[in-house]
C-alpha cells in the first residue's frame, strides 16, 4: 500500500517523479505529492486526489531540480486531506520524509516531542512524527550538514520506531543526497548512469533501469547521482546483490485495453501456460518443481499441509486444499495469514507450510512465514516476484511468472496460483498413489487448460450483456460445490470489489441452513454448476431458488441443456476434471464482474479505499 519514487540524477525530477507515481497509482490514490530539492530551497508540493491532479498543480507551480521524493497515499492514519499527505518537514521545515507503513508507537513519540521539545504538528499522521523524531535528533548532532550526520539521524530514530517503514528522506542543507531505509516495506533502488532511483516497487522505475538492488529489512541506502552504499541500521555494512529488473515499462501499460483488468483477465491463457512452462514430465508422468528445495523423501515424510494467505490468495489457497487432498490423498488444511500469526495452530513436526502472496510482500503473510519458521516448520512460498521478501526467507518455493499485475482486483495471480497448486498437488500425488497412467491424464488435461481459456474470453461479449442485465441488484450470491466453492467466494469478493455490489459466496449445499431466506426477485444468484460428480445436487438447489422466484445465472458445461432451461441465464464453458475446473469457472465470474462495475460507472482498476498489495496489518 501507499507508493514512494525517488530519483537523483542529472534530468530533471518532476517528470521521472509524476511518471513513477502514475504507475504505482494502484497502491494508492487518496493524496499524492513531491518533494523537490534545487539550490538550497525544498520544493514541496501536494495535491489530494489521483496523480492527476498533483500534475496539475507541478504545471501551474513547477518545482525544478534534479534530485526528489515522492509519495501517492493510501490512508491509515489522518483522514485524506492535503496536511496529512506525503512528504512531511521537520520542525525545520528542512527535511521532508515519504513513508510507506505504520509506525505503531507514534503516539507516544508525538507526546514526547510535544511536552518534552515543544513540537508542534500540522497533520494527524504518523509520517509527520517520524519527520520530526530524524529532525530532532538532526539537530542534536554537531557538525556541518553532511550526509554521515543524516545517516546516523535517521538511526537514531529508527532504533526508537515500533512498527513497518519504508523511507526516503531528504535534507535542505544536504543537497545530492537521498537515503532510504526499510523495515517490513519494500524498497527498491535502481541503478543508471550518473543517476539512481528508490521506489517501492520496480515497476516505477522498470521504463529507467535494468538493474536494481532490492533492500532487505533494516538496510539503510545513501544515494548520490554517481554511487551508492548500503549498510545496516546498527551501522556494519549489508550485503546486496545487483537484480536484473525482469520486465520493462511496457508490461506495466494497458495497451489497447481500456482497463488492466480487463487486460489481466485476458492475459491468462498465457500466464496459465507460463505457470506450467519447463514444469511438465512426460517422461515421469508428474511435475517438476525444484524451486521446492525438497527430495522426493522429504516430500513423502510430510504428514500435514497448511496454506496461507490473504484475500483472493486464501481461496486459491482453498483450492489447493481440495487439489492436495484428492490427487495425493494429504491432510491439508486453509489458514487466513492474520490468523495464523497469532493463534497456536497445533501440528505435527513434519508440517510443510506453504505462504500465498500475489506481490511477496503481504504483511500478514510475511509475518505468518516467519512464524511458521521460528516454529521449525519448513515453509515454502508461492509468488510473483522473484525478488520479494516471502521468495528470499521461505525456504524455497514456486515462481507463478504471471508478470506485473496492476489492477488492484487480482485475477490472472488467483488462476497462476491455482495452476501451481495443481502441479504440487500432482508431484506429492505421484510420490504418493498416483499411477504413471494417472499423472500422464493429468498433465494432458493440464495442457489443455490455456486454449480452453481461450474459448472462454470468446463470451466477453455474451457475458457483458448479462452483467448489464443485472447491473442493477443491491446484492447477489455466489453458490459452489467442492472445488467450485472457493471459486463462488473469489467471484463474490471480485464483484464487491470493483462494482461495489454487496455479494456473498456459500456452498451451495448450505442454500437451506439459512442463505435460502435471502433469495427474493431482487437478488440473483450465480451458481456454479459445471457437469461434475455434485452436479445434481447443484441442479436441485437452482431448483430450489427458482421456486421463490430468484434469478439465477448458470455456470455450466458446453451442451448442458439442462441447465440452460433451468437458468434464467446460462454461460457455458468446455468440460474438464473437476479438480481443474476453477482455472475455468473463475474466468466468467471475473468477466461478469468487471462488465458490472464498467456499466455502473466504477472506476474498475482503483476501488475506492482499496489498494494494491497489503503491507501494512
Amino acid at each position: 500500500m501507499c507508493g514512494i519514487v525517488g530519483y537523483i540524477g542529472k534530468q530533471q525530477a518532476a517528470p521521472i517523479l509524476l511518471d513513477g507515481l502514475r504507475r504505482l497509482e494502484y497502491r494508492g490514490y487518496d493524496s499524492a505529492g513531491v518533494a523537490i530539492l534545487s539550490n538550497g530551497c525544498l520544493q514541496i508540493r501536494k495535491r489530494i486526489g489521483r496523480i492527476a491532479n498533483l500534475a496539475e498543480t507541478l504545471h501551474e507551480l513547477p518545482a525544478t531540480g534534479h534530485q526528489g521524493i515522492s509519495h501517492t497515499r493510501w490512508a491509515t492514519h489522518g483522514s485524506v486531506t492535503e496536511q496529512n499527505a506525503h512528504p512531511h518537514t521537520d520542525r525545520s521545515g528542512k527535511l521532508a520524509i515519504v513513508h510507506n507503513g505504520v509506525i505503531e508507537n507514534y503516539a507516544s513519540l508525538r507526546t514526547q516531542l510535544q511536552e518534552l521539545y515543544g513540537n508542534t504538528f500540522q497533520s494527524q499522521t504518523d509520517t509527520e512524527v517520524l519527520a520530526h523524531l530524524i529532525g530532532k535528533h538532526f539537530d542534536e548532532l554537531e557538525g556541518e550538514p553532511t550526509k554521515e550526520r543524516l545517516q546516523a539521524a535517521i538511526r537514531s530514530a529508527l532504533k526508537l520506531v515500533v512498527g513497518t517503514y519504508g523511507i526516503a528522506v531528504v535534507h535542505q542543507d544536504i543537497p545530492g543526497v537521498i537515503i532510504g531505509a526499510r523495515r517490513g516495506s519494500p524498497l527498491v533502488l535502481g541503478i543508471g548512469k550518473g543517476e539512481h532511483f528508490l521506489a517501492s516497487d520496480v515497476s516505477a522505475i522498470a521504463t529507467h533501469t535494468r538493474e536494481a538492488v532490492y533492500l532487505k529489512d533494516f538496510d539503510i541506502v545513501t544515494l548520490s547521482a554517481d554511487a551508492f552504499e548500503i549498510s545496516t541500521l546498527p551501522g556494519g555494512e549489508s550485503g546486496y546483490e545487483i537484480s536484473e529488473v525482469e520486465f520493462d515499462g511496457r508490461a506495466a501499460e494497458k495497451g489497447d485495453y481500456p482497463h488492466f483488468m480487463l487486460k489481466e483477465i485476458f492475459e491468462q491463457p498465457d500466464t496459465i501456460q507460463d505457470a506450467l512452462r519447463g514444469r511438465l514430465s512426460q517422461e515421469e508422468a508428474t511435475a517438476k518443481l525444484g524451486g521446492l528445495n525438497m527430495t522426493n523423501a522429504e516430500l513423502r515424510s510430510v504428514e500435514r499441509v497448511v496454506l496461507t494467505g490473504c484475500g483472493t490468495a486464501s481461496h486459491a489457497a482453498m483450492v489447493g486444499e481440495y487439489l492436495i487432498e484428492q490427487l495425493a490423498h494429504l491432510p491439508t488444511e486453509v489458514e487466513f495469514a492474520s490468523e495464523f500469526r497469532y493463534r497456536n495452530l497445533p501440528l505435527p513436526k513434519d508440517a510443510l507450510i506453504f505462504a500465498l502472496s500475489q506481490s511477496g510482500e503481504t504483511a500478514d503473510t510475511l509475518a505468518a512465514l516467519r512464524e511458521s519458521q521460528r516454529k521449525g516448520h519448513r515453509t515454502l512460498g508461492i509468488c510473483n516476484n522473484v525478488a520479494s521478501t516471502i521468495a528470499r526467507e521461505s525456504d524455497g518455493g514456486v515462481y507463478m511468472h504471471a508478470g506485473p499485475e496492476i489492477g488492484v482486483a487480482a485475477t490472472k495471480s488467483f488462476t497462476s496460483q491455482c495452476t501451481v497448486l495443481t502441479l504440487i498437488a500432482l508431484l506429492m500425488g505421484r510420490i504418493r498413489h498416483l499411477s504413471t497412467t494417472e499423472g500422464l491424464q493429468i498433465l494432458h488435461e493440464l495442457e489443455a487448460i490455456p486454449g480452453k481459456v481461450r474459448q472462454i474470453l470468446e463470451l466477453n461479449e455474451q457475458i457483458r450483456l448479462i452483467a448489464q442485465k443485472y447491473a442493477g441488484a443491491q446484492s447477489m450470491m455466489f453458490l459452489g460445490r467442492q472445488f467450485n466453492y472457493p471459486v463462488a467466494l473469489e467471484g463474490a469478493l471480485k464483484m464487491k470489489e470493483v462494482s461495489y455490489i454487496h455479494a456473498s459466496g456459500h456452498p451451495s449445499a448450505e442454500l437451506k441452513h439459512g442463505i435460502i431466506a435471502l433469495i427474493t426477485p431482487e437478488v440473483p444468484s450465480v451458481f456454479i454448476a459445471p457437469e461434475d460428480t455434485v452436479f445434481e445436487k447443484n441442479v436441485s438447489n437452482i431448483e430450489e431458488v427458482k421456486a421463490r422466484k430468484g434469478p439465477v445465472i448458470g455456470i455450466g458445461t458446453i451442451g448442458c441443456k439442462r441447465l440452460e432451461e433451468l437458468c434464467d441465464d446460462t454461460i457455458l464453458i468446455p468440460a474438464c476434471p473437476d479438480y481443474l475446473s476453477p482455472l475455468l469457472t473463475t474466468i466468467p465470474l471475473q468477466l461478469l464482474a468487471y462488465h458490472t462495475a464498467v456499466t455502473l460507472g466504477c472506476d474498475v482498476d482503483k476501488p475506492r479505499n482499496l489498494a494494491k498489495s497489503v503491507t501494512v496489518e
